[in-house]
């Protein structure tokens, strides 16, 4: 679970074209402790840090809770709840909508994130 949830958690600050830095200027978390959650190596993520990044990122905190395996299908909480808490919380753009509507694996998915995070680097 912990690398699901690193690695979703890296796309989502590159596609907010932030630094590790950036992260921890804007909301107190160490870039250090942010880098080992990134790399899967930061066991038991605390939920109030997950609630932060989830509102800096304007990523569900349930998502980010279920990424990080404490909430599960298990405890009445299935992915068609944590889509419609995600709808609304925050409308879904054109981009989102298109990217959910394809069937890309994941290598795929960080490519486009990367590819994401080099555009906003070329903005003048």
């Amino acid at each position: 679970m912990a690398s699901k949830l690193g690695d979703n958690l890296k796309q989502f600050r590159m596609l907010k074209g932030f630094s590790l830095r950036d992260v921890e200027n804007k909301i107190g978390i160490s870039n250090a402790y942010l880098s080992q959650l990134e790399r899967g190596n930061a066991i038991n993520p605390s939920p109030r840090k997950l609630e932060l990044l989830g509102k800096l990122y304007k990523v569900s905190y349930s998502e980010l809770l279920r990424l990080a395996g404490y909430l599960t299908d298990e405890i009445g909480i299935n992915s068609e709840t944590v889509i419609a808490s995600t709808v609304a919380e925050k409308p879904m753009s054109s981009l989102t909508m298109a990217i959910q509507n394809t069937d890309l694996t994941e290598s795929e998915e960080s490519l486009v994130a990367q590819y994401i995070a080099f555009l906003r680097t070329q903005r003048k």
